[in-house]
């Protein structure tokens, strides 16, 4: 097992104009499982395929423990690696497939035989040793590569959407089965996905990427209560963050819905910049029916809203309803934030914007009828127009 560090490590493919992974630093923990997230484009893949060497660093370095790899080929740099297409060899068994790089390192058979079977058994694949990848499910294909990847004994283990392919069920199930080896084994872990389900339940520590560059690095409820920027917050949660641009007036925040209160960390944030022009983010769950709220009502604030769409999940309804948006900015750089933010909404300056509330199945909302509604003010996060920065604690 090894530490991994990234030194202002950067990627620039011939004939673009922007580098596909721009000047990156992280450090990765000996053992950690670290996850880099984030939207098609992001260079998440590229960063790992540098760290595997099957991509050049055009600049900075990348270290494996205490020794720089950045010019090393794969083959000596200790790492197994687990792609999106499991890349198995058809005509081999499932035994052959798992033992193939211990074949490759000329290990001796006895050896060979020992280490797949303990393998096998870790894997739950003791049944299947002898069939061909074509007999396997998809679940069952990519443990094999998994194996194949585990038996080596590397330093690190690099995963590469390893799950993308499989259906819904079944990528829940393995998202378990991942974590269980590796926690099981200790090794040091960097896996990429563009799923932030995935990314927050997995990881130890999860990296935003955005455009190549490093947005935000921490543990999964660090990014999800303390968003560094309007792009963070909108990529992490599901539904995502709503948002809406707001003014502020003394001591509140003047929003579609109500007034609320700063925090002391926000009114610190803006002393001696102004006001500028602002952006209020709510989480879906920070609101709820204000009938089932009870003792906490006071902590919040109360409206009325119209629902558009309910739709229910069976443990949760999600409530859409529309709020007229405040014109404090362009709708250019409302439309710019939207883009930052990814999934999320911003509403054009003046316009509608829906927002989205997941509610408790006891809640009595009904569509196309007035709901009265209740939001945590104590959880509504502020951000900076002009630079999607995030103000206060």
């Amino acid at each position: 097992m090894a530490s991994v560090r990234y030194d202002q490590a950067t990627r620039i493919y011939a004939g673009t104009d922007a580098p596909a992974v721009d000047a990156l630093s992280l450090e990765i923990e000996d053992g950690e499982f670290l996850v880099l997230v984030g939207p098609s484009g992001s260079g998440k893949t590229t960063a790992l395929r540098m760290l595997a060497g099957l991509e050049e660093v055009d600049a900075g370095a990348i270290y494996i423990g205490d020794n720089e790899v950045t010019d090393l080929p794969p083959k000596r740099r200790d790492v197994a690696m687990v792609f999106q297409n499991y890349a198995l060899y058809p005509y081999l068994t499932v035994a052959a497939n798992i033992a193939f790089p211990l074949r490759i390192a000329r290990i001796a058979k006895e050896e060979r035989e020992r280490r797949t079977l303990e393998v096998a058994q870790l894997l739950g694949l003791e049944p299947y040793l002898e069939r061909k990848p074509g007999q396997l499910s998809g679940g069952q294909r990519q443990r094999v590569a998994m194996g194949r990847a585990i038996i080596r004994q590397p330093s690190v283990f690099l995963m590469d959407e390893p799950l993308s392919n499989l259906d819904a069920k079944l990528r829940v199930q393995m998202r378990t089965e991942v974590s269980r080896i590796q926690k099981r084994l200790g090794t040091t872990t960097v896996y990429v996905t563009h799923d932030q389900t995935e990314a927050m339940t997995l990881g130890d520590r999860v990296a935003v990427m955005r455009s190549g560059e490093l947005q935000q690095v921490g543990k999964p409820q660090e990014l999800y209560e303390h968003p560094r920027n309007i792009f963070v917050a909108g990529f992490i949660g599901s539904p995502a963050m709503n948002f809406m641009p707001v003014k502020v007036e003394g001591t509140n925040i003047v929003t579609p819905i109500g007034d609320v209160p700063l925090s002391d960390e926000q009114r610190r944030a803006l002393e001696g910049d102004g006001t500028g022009d602002l952006i209020a983010g709510i989480r879906p769950e920070d609101f709820e029916d204000a009938a089932l709220v009870g003792d906490q009502r006071d902590r919040g604030i109360t409206f009325n809203a119209r629902i558009d769409v309910l739709e229910s999940m069976g443990a949760e309804f999600y409530a859409y309803f529309s709020v007229e948006a405040q014109e404090t900015v362009s709708s250019q750089e409302l439309q710019e934030l939207a883009e930052d933010a990814g999934t999320a909404d911003v509403p054009s300056a003046g316009e509608a914007g829906q927002v989205v509330a997941r509610l408790e199945p006891a809640s009595k909302a009904a569509e196309g009828q007035e709901a009265e509604l209740w939001l945590d003010t104590s959880k509504v996060h502020l951000f900076d127009a002009s630079n999607g920065q995030r103000l206060g604690g």
